[in-house]
């Protein structure tokens, strides 16, 4: 028997002119004979956070029953065709977030300990100090393996100076991702930028640069002459993979492109960096898939989003609320106010759910990309209105390499601290951790049905 399988490598690049692409998993970068069981089992797992400011109207949030026989309530139920890749952890709490001491600035809190689990330092100047966040501790025990140690996203203000909340630096409002206890990571909020970074220059030669803007032509038109080579090595399937992701990343810089050319629109009392769409969902829905082009290409296998910073005033017009965020979360109760925050709370699920179903139907390996990711949606905050860091909003989406079983509501003792739950995503990861932050174990429940 003639064996005619040739292999590509995994880190193969398309080239040209400074621009350079990597590529999604091809059937021809598994070697001949190779165990397909095996292989599924190596298949990297992604890891991605997703944060809403503010909190969450929870009544609008909480499933009625547990288990696996649960209805989703208002706010999820973008959510419903993906029931059944989903967990919703009730009952996890922050207890670094609550004051203990130091007086109002809960909205600096909450962002701060969400991935970290640390009571900030409360400081408005450069003396900042929290603690290294789940997300980078994972990403720098992966840096060897992608090209980025982890990419930062956000839709809103990125400063890191000056005072934000009560005396806590902008640094903990505005960020969840911390490399160290003292240096936070800004997120790119400019999906230009965003990707130049992913698929623009090595070298960051400015006249290279320069030349492609004269031209007025697409980043991938200098590798399509690569990718013509290479798709005469490959096989009538993987020709078509290739063909569909350059077409998807040609969508997605096209539509970066006419958000530049219509930047006349912009949004009332906001900066808006050149690129952004004006309306809002699209916005989001642009940043979740360029984080979704990362991880099927293995630019990076840590991500994380944060759809507003921690008293964001953003309005959302385009849904019919011209009502700035933060303060419709100070409802009192006032039943008009409350559907406002639920409509805001539902707009940003819808722009999650979008990811989610990107991920379901990507192909990767021998699943899906949202097989091989753990996906983790939630706020630092539940009840906005009264500030309360227990009894957390948050789900679990994906499949975590198998790691996870999917499709329950699960309710956790009161005060099960949030961390113990990140110490389990490392464990699954790869990265067992005796201890994160306040944690004092692992979560139950989350690979079985008991």
């Amino acid at each position: 028997m003639i064996i005619t399988k040739r292999h590509v490598s995994r880190r193969t690049l398309l080239r040209g002119l400074g621009a350079a692409i990597a590529l999604p998993l091809l059937d021809s970068m598994k070697p001949a004979f190779a165990d397909t069981t095996a292989e599924a089992a190596k298949q990297p797992c992604r890891l991605g956070f997703a944060y809403v400011p503010n909190g969450i109207i929870m009544q609008e949030w909480t499933p009625a029953a547990e288990g696996s026989a649960f209805d989703l309530p208002r706010i999820l139920e973008p959510l419903a065709p993906y029931q059944d890749q989903i967990m919703i952890l009730s009952g996890l709490t922050h207890h670094n977030g609550f004051p203990l001491g130091d007086g109002p600035g809960d909205h600096a809190r909450a962002a701060a300990t969400f991935l970290t689990g640390v009571h900030p330092k409360r400081t408005g100047g450069a003396d900042i100090q929290v603690g290294i966040s789940v997300d980078q501790l994972v990403a720098q025990n992966l840096k060897s393996a992608t090209r980025f140690t982890s990419l930062e996203l956000g839709c809103e203000d990125n400063r890191l100076a000056g005072n934000c909340d009560a005396g806590y630096s902008c640094a903990y409002s505005n960020t969840i991702a911390w490399r160290t206890p003292t240096e936070p990571l800004p997120a790119e909020t400019n999906p230009r930028a965003l990707f130049e970074r992913l698929f623009g220059a090595e070298s960051g030669n400015p006249a290279e640069k320069q030349k492609r803007r004269q031209y007025e032509t697409s980043i991938l038109d200098f590798v399509l002459e690569d990718a013509a080579r290479l798709n005469t090595r490959l096989g009538p399937g993987d020709r078509r993979k290739i063909d569909e992701y350059l077409a998807a990343v040609r969508e997605i810089e096209t539509r970066i492109q006419v958000s530049e050319q219509r930047g006349e629109v912009a949004l009332p009392s906001m900066e808006k960096p050149d690129g952004i769409p004006p309306d809002f969902r699209d916005y989001a829905k642009l940043m979740f898939d360029l984080m979704l082009v990362a991880f099927q290409t293995g630019m990076t296998r840590v991500g994380t989003f944060m759809l507003g910073h921690e008293g964001s005033t953003r309005t959302y017009r385009e849904i019919g609320v011209p009502d700035a965020h933060h303060p419709l979360t100070h409802h009192r109760n006032n039943p008009e106010w409350i559907e406002k925050v639920v409509q805001i709370n539902r707009c940003h699920l819808e722009q999650f759910a979008y990811l989610v179903g990107k991920m379901k139907s990507t192909p990767d390996g021998d699943g899906t990309l949202l097989d091989h990711t753990i996906l983790v949606y939630g706020s630092g905050l539940s009840d906005g209105n009264r500030h309360d860091h227990a009894d957390l909003p948050v789900l679990v989406a994906g499949g975590g390499n198998g790691t996870l079983t999917s499709g329950r509501h699960i309710r956790y003792p009161k005060e099960t601290p949030m961390t113990n739950l990140y110490t389990s995503i490392m464990d699954r990861m790869g990265i067992p951790t005796e201890s994160f932050g306040d944690s004092n174990g692992e979560l139950t429940h989350l690979s079985d049905l008991s």
